[in-house]
């Protein structure tokens, strides 16, 4: 059975709220002929006359009456359910939001986005998980609804990212290490114990891309999955932790921290959202209030 066509919807409406085919025609701004050839299909859609005559007008039939019920409020709703959203009301907007980050930006820019999201919107709630991974599944089944990061292979092409500020790493180790003092070198660098920091199998990546080109090696003692894990250690022992300086910063309170003495370019991290939530009004709300925390 093929689909019905839902233009009869606002037709039969029409007729049943202006009680007559002219009338009706008028209202949609269809001509007499084409409300007519509109009623004959309602007509054989529902199996029922619908709209009799009775003298010079039309009178309904039995089921129409029972439509009128039902027709009215469906016709209501879908035209309001096409109209633009109404203008976003901060003040009585109650809502959660699903942030994915890595360790270290809660720390140092969590603080601001509640300051700035409870001014404007008491009535909104923020949940930040774990990112354990890079995948992009989370943002697009609609299990997160914002996450940061620096944009790579592994984001799923469709996504739209927009740039929150630019990070470099840094050396970390603990007061009176003996990096501490005099010049860092390259060398003096390489030779040092080392934490390292991966979520993969290896261990290594752009600092030791950096440090083959110089041919140097470093020894890696540990492999954590984290910044807080590294910095913990970097903060109890001689290791070195190398680290992303914005997004560490509070974490490395305590600690000190040293230009690394390779070439390394800076990277950006990034806000990431899936292009569905493009044009919700309160979405693009949170997305300001992110990328102000972050440049403040």
């Amino acid at each position: 059975m093929p689909d019905p066509d839902l233009n009869l919807l606002l037709t039969l409406d029409a007729l049943l709220a202006e009680g007559s085919v002219a009338g009706a025609a008028r209202r949609l701004r269809l001509s007499p002929s084409a409300m007519s050839r509109s009623l004959a299909r309602l007509r054989d859609v529902t199996g029922d006359p619908l709209l009799v005559r009775a003298g010079r007008g039309l009178v309904p039939s039995p089921r129409a009456l029972a439509l009128r019920e039902r027709i009215g409020p469906l016709v209501q709703e879908a035209q309001a359910a096409l109209r633009p959203a109404a203008a976003l009301d901060l003040g009585r907007l109650e809502r959660e939001f699903t942030l994915r980050t890595r360790e270290g930006f809660v720390e140092n820019f969590g603080a601001a986005l509640l300051a700035r999201v409870a001014a404007e919107s008491p009535g909104v709630r923020l949940r930040f998980v774990p990112k354990p991974d890079r995948g992009s599944e989370p943002l697009r089944d609609g299990g997160v609804d914002l996450e940061t990061g620096v944009v790579g292979s592994s984001i799923g092409p469709e996504l739209r990212a927009q740039a929150l500020f630019r990070d470099r790493f840094v050396a970390v180790i603990r007061q009176g290490h003996a990096l501490a003092t005099g010049k860092l070198t390259a060398k003096r660098y390489a030779a040092g114990r080392h934490v390292a920091i991966s979520r993969r199998v290896t261990a290594a990546g752009p600092v030791d891309e950096a440090l083959s080109a110089l041919g140097l090696h470093r020894d890696i003692v540990v492999t954590v999955a984290g910044f807080s894990e590294a910095l913990a250690l970097a903060r109890g022992t001689d290791l070195i932790a190398t680290v992303p300086e914005r997004h560490t910063g509070h974490l490395r309170d305590g600690l000190v921290s040293v230009d690394l003495p390779l070439a390394l370019q800076p990277f950006t991290v990034s806000l990431l959202w899936h292009p569905r939530m493009d044009g919700d009004a309160a979405h693009r709300w949170l997305r300001g209030c992110v990328r102000e925390a972050c440049t403040g």
